[in-house]
């Protein structure tokens, strides 16, 4: 198929490329992901979090030319920003798109920086969901470090689904992947760990939003802690935000 080729109906070329790669491994769904015409034009979305370095070291190796897109809410830990800056050096990321909120969003929803305080979801949607779903919009496929072990929403995640309502793919190249193949990953190829996780937070967000988690606790216990929030809406599975850990 030409590059340039009408795409077909995601649900058909969804179930074509879980057929196609099914007993394939990660950096092989990644490599043909970023190059499969069935997938379109393609970006990865990272949050620079604890994880995140895997799939940013998978994809700097594969096509560092990827575009990549963070989101600097103008919440974020100094450490999150500071660990941005040193792995986009050192990985070599050459399409990278920092994402900020609407300047006049922001003026008329949350002067103040308050907004949090009243509505968490109204804050995630203005400093997160809308700047992000702009961008996306661009693409026709986007990379999730999303894995099965993470919820009961993602225990029967394929490497590839349609996201909901909007017309794009999903790719979640890390599916299958537990947490000590992360940690091996990382270990084996010497790649630096964000500066917060050694303090106690093995699922960093926001600032506000955010505290260490301490032991025998679930590793996103410190995300919104006190509340029943635990996603910030980003992901969606049966028309429902994703509550990892449920």
């Amino acid at each position: 198929m030409p590059l340039d080729a009408p795409l077909g109906a995601v649900a058909e070329r969804v179930a074509s490329l879980n057929e196609r790669y099914r007993h394939h491994a990660a950096s092989a769904v990644l490599r043909h992901a970023l190059k499969d015409p069935d997938l379109g034009k393609v970006t990865l979305v990272s949050s620079f979090g604890a994880e995140s370095v895997v799939l940013l070291h998978l994809v700097s190796v594969i096509a560092p030319d990827t575009p990549v897109l963070f989101l600097e809410t103008g919440m974020l830990f100094p450490e999150t920003l500071e660990y941005q800056h040193t792995l986009a050096k050192r990985l070599d990321l050459r399409d990278l798109r920092i994402l900020h909120p609407d300047p006049a969003d922001l003026a008329a929803e949350d002067p103040y920086g308050a907004l949090l305080l009243r509505d968490t979801d109204a804050c995630c949607a203005l400093r997160k969901n809308r700047p992000l779903e702009r961008e996306l919009s661009k693409f026709d496929a986007w990379i999730t470090g999303r894995k099965r072990y993470q919820g009961s929403t993602r225990a029967a995640l394929d490497f590839f689904e349609e996201e909901e309502g909007t017309g794009r793919i999903k790719v979640n190249p890390l599916a299958h992947w537990g947490k000590e193949d992360l940690q091996d990953y990382m270990l084996n190829n010497r790649l630096p760990r964000h500066p917060l996780v050694a303090k106690g937070y093995p699922s960093i967000g926001c600032a506000p939003c955010t505290s260490p988690v301490k032991p025998g606790e679930d590793e996103r216990a410190g995300r919104w802690r006190g509340q029943e929030k635990t996603e910030c809406g980003i992901h969606f599975s049966n028309g429902t935000i994703e509550r990892a850990g449920a």
